[in-house]
């Protein structure tokens, strides 16, 4: 289990670390490029859900408790980069069998 860190420890959130390796990335992507957008998630506690609004001003962190990077799966990143530049921002989507990636061209 991870964490995800939005400028203090007071805003953070636990992740499993899989799914938060590949959030780290769509975040990143969508960061570096200056796109702010909203990141919406289920509370773990079952307290209920938080949004953080996502700017490239604010410091985050992605704590990873494991000590191997998990394999990442291509296709549920580019799944959780089309729901992110939706209207409702990026929210946690069930991960797509590796398979369902069609490549183009």
């Amino acid at each position: 289990m991870g964490r995800f860190i939005y400028d203090t420890m007071a805003n953070s959130v636990d992740i499993d670390d899989r799914t938060l390796a590949h959030l780290r990335i769509v975040v990143m992507n969508k960061l570096r490029r200056s796109e702010s957008f909203m990141f919406d998630i289920e509370v773990g506690d079952g307290s209920g859900r938080r949004s953080f609004w996502m700017h490239p001003s604010v410091p985050i962190q992605f704590h990873f408790f494991g000590s191997r990077s998990p394999r990442i799966n291509r296709a549920w990143v580019e799944e959780l980069m089309l729901v992110a530049s939706g209207p409702n921002g990026l929210a946690i989507v069930p991960e797509p069998s590796e398979d369902s990636f069609v490549e183009e061209g």
